[in-house]
């Protein structure tokens, strides 16, 4: 092994591609890795091996071994390496298969093939004689395969949800039974078999009950002030009459907010990200697909447009007092980010980063400027750059370090500050819906591409990953604040930027806009100067104000601007010009801004607000 003069050990490459190998018709990937043995100089005393701290009169050698993973297989293969595969070899592969299988094969065809057939029933009288507290039948492959469920058991437990009768998990506990009988394995699927027909004769009760209570066809189920969960009011004559959602503290809201994100992020099923699964969200009868997804995407939705009606749901509204209410869901996002609540940080800006917002000059105009300045810092954690390279590592980071003294505001115990983070979902959507555009599903010879599953099962062992860390969470409902965050009047994507116009209409037809101001002041100046002559082709024409300067030598022979005449000889030919979807109607930056599509994760500032689910991540909420 080379060393530096310092003694300084050169870095190499820990593991190294070497190539493919096929073996009964499965393809593995080999790899070269490299595990360091340490020996000591001639004549410096007995061998010592894998030493932390070399000495200086020492040899490093390096032991170089073969690692193979599978690559591309049939389905008989991938199931027959759960069992005999070598877990030092490939550690990941159990995890990544259990994860992502049920995207090229059902769960009950994988226990078909998996579960042995049950032993014949024994005679009676006759007893299996135990050894070490083991039964004589329990050889390794049963060893393996116990292994195996108890591993699918704990970690995906929703894989074996078949309602009414639950059918592949009660094959599991046939197996177990006689397999490991007072296994840990068998009491967890027992339990889980328990836990499923509760939960089904549960939700049964609560249709009926629901079908009980349902009224005439003009009900709907709205939330009252004095509870969050919900009655039946007749939509007539109903007026909410608590608080509103901005009335209460920023860090309450923020919290509220955190606390209904960590529910749903807890309940994700991480399966249901895969870009598989996600991308057939919008087929025909498929809204019964992803509801874990769905109810983030929802909630995304819901925090961005309580945003959108509280700063747009009164136009009558003077700009300094529409400014408080920006400044104050600004403060809400920061909080959010100091309770690491990426996902609710997320939907605060984007609503704020909206058109409909986004162009009301005048009302950011109002903002203080400290309230700006964080609004910046916000923007840029979601900055679209680098394919979201600024969001990534921050959240990288959060996952990897706890609470900082620093992120406490003053005057609030560290105690509140949780372990987190909360991500945006979407990020991780759209990763796993290109991952899966990108690479073929089945490679030639019919082998399931399991290379394409490792990758996968990364992105959705960083969910799993976070998904532990919300655990630690504790943060108490607050169900008056739950109340109003539902109350909040919701505008559509047409209502917001029709109520944006009447706040502040644009400058081509505002009297008041700095631009029309001046043109009315410079044609009033021209008007009143005497002397003034105008040239024939303006009345044959019908320039127009300003009307063309005249020059005081040869008063005859008027100075027409170029731009003016130009366009007064078009305008005729073009024929009236069709007005421009609001949609695409390019506003002026706020004042708040040099550059201000740098400052935000939105392309353009024609972008469409985030009202619908299709904003958010591509779909429509259910």
């Amino acid at each position: 092994m080379e060393r530096t003069a310092a003694g300084k050990e050169l870095a190499l490459a820990p593991l190294q591609d070497w190539g493919e190998e096929t073996e009964d018709g499965a393809v593995y990937s080999v790899s070269l890795r490299r595990q360091r043995s340490q020996r000591s100089s001639p004549g410096a005393g007995p061998r010592v091996t894998q030493a932390l701290s070399p000495a200086p009169d020492t040899f490093l050698h390096y032991r170089t071994s073969k690692v193979r993973a599978l690559r591309a297989a049939r389905l008989e293969r991938l199931v027959r390496e759960l069992v005999s595969g070598d877990p030092e070899q490939d550690p990941g592969f159990v995890p990544a298969f259990l994860a992502t299988h049920r995207a090229f094969v059902p769960t009950g065809r994988v226990l078909g093939l998996l579960l042995p057939p049950p032993a014949p029933p024994l005679p009676p009288g006759v007893e299996i004689k135990k050894t070490e507290g083991r039964d004589l039948t329990f050889n390794k492959n049963l060893r393996a395969v116990v292994s195996v469920l108890g591993l699918w058991l704990r970690d995906h437990p929703q894989d074996f949800w078949d309602p009414p009768a639950h059918s592949d998990l009660g094959s599991v506990c046939n197996f177990l039974g006689w397999a490991a009988p007072s296994g840990a394995e068998a009491q967890e699927a027992e339990k889980l078999l328990g836990d499923f027909l509760k939960e089904a004769k549960t939700e049964q009760e609560e249709e009926e009950q629901c079908q009980t209570r349902a009224g005439p066809p003009g009900t709907a189920q709205i939330l009252c002030p004095d509870s969050p969960v919900g009655c039946l009011e007749d939509e007539e004559g109903l007026v909410w009459e608590g608080p509103e959602l901005l009335d209460f503290s920023v860090d309450d809201v923020a919290e509220q907010l955190t606390l209904m994100d960590v529910e749903l992020f807890s309940r994700l099923r991480p399966f249901e990200c895969l870009g598989s699964v996600w991308s057939q969200r919008d087929r025909p009868g498929a809204t019964s697909i992803a509801p874990t997804v769905r109810a983030t995407v929802t909630q995304f939705n819901t925090v961005t447009g309580c945003v959108l009606g509280s700063v747009l749901g009164e136009p009558g509204l003077a700009a300094p007092q529409r400014a408080q209410r920006l400044e104050k869901w600004i403060r809400i996002a920061q909080r959010c980010r100091e309770l690491r609540n990426f996902s609710s940080l997320r939907a605060i800006l984007s609503a704020l980063q909206s058109n409909p917002i986004y162009r009301l000059k005048r009302s950011w105009g109002a903002v203080s400027r400290e309230p700006l300045s964080t609004f910046r810092k916000l923007a840029q954690i979601f900055s679209d750059e680098n394919n979201h390279l600024s969001s990534r590592e921050i959240l990288s980071q959060e996952a990897t370090q706890g609470p900082q003294e620093g992120d406490a505001p003053t005057g609030s115990p560290s105690s509140k500050l949780p372990p987190g983070p909360i991500p945006y979902l979407g990020t991780f959507l759209t990763d796993l819906v290109m991952l899966d555009t990108a690479l073929p599903d089945m490679l030639k010879g019919d082998l399931i591409n399991f290379e394409k599953r490792r990758k996968e099962w990364e992105i959705l062992a960083r969910i799993q990953q976070l998904q532990r860390r919300c655990q630690s969470y504790c943060l108490s409902p607050h169900p008056p604040i739950l109340a109003a965050l539902h109350a909040q009047h919701k505008l559509s994507e047409e209502q917001s930027y029709r109520i944006s116009r009447v706040i502040e209409p644009p400058a081509s037809s505002c009297p008041s806009s700095p631009c029309i101001r001046r043109q009315i002041s410079l044609t009033k100046r021209l008007r009143s100067c005497p002397g003034r002559e105008f040239h024939p082709l303006v009345e044959v024409l019908g320039i127009p104000h300003p009307p063309p300067q005249v020059c005081p030598q040869h008063p005859l022979h008027p100075v027409l601007e170029p731009r003016t005449l130009l366009q007064a000889v078009l305008q005729p030919l073009q024929g009236p010009r069709a007005p421009a979807p609001s949609s695409l109607v390019r506003t002026r930056p706020p004042p708040w801004s040099s550059e201000p599509w740098k400052n935000t994760m939105w392309p353009s500032p024609g972008s469409r607000t985030i009202s619908s689910s299709k904003s958010f991540l591509g779909t429509e909420s259910s």
